[in-house]
């Protein structure tokens, strides 16, 4: 998928685990895991505005677009 998610980057820079992370924005970790590996089809603009404020950070320090073949030749 084009779009890669930064997620583990931005708790990495604020010391924070997964688990405190889900029940911050108040999601299960689960599912957060999922949006995390990029696996997500899809994520609401709640989720998102409430990952960025738990993480005090802009969407597109979670999102960034990547031309299609370039995680596959990076990997």
């Amino acid at each position: 998928m084009p779009i890669a998610v930064d997620i583990d980057v931005m708790l990495a820079k604020r010391k924070m685990s997964v688990g405190e992370l889900a029940d911050r924005v108040g999601i299960t970790p689960a599912n957060l895991a999922v949006l995390k590996n990029g696996r997500a089809k899809a994520v609401r603009f709640a989720t998102l505005a409430a990952l960025c404020e738990v993480l005090e950070c802009q969407p597109g320090d979670l999102l960034r677009w990547e031309a299609e073949g370039a995680a596959a030749a990076a990997g």
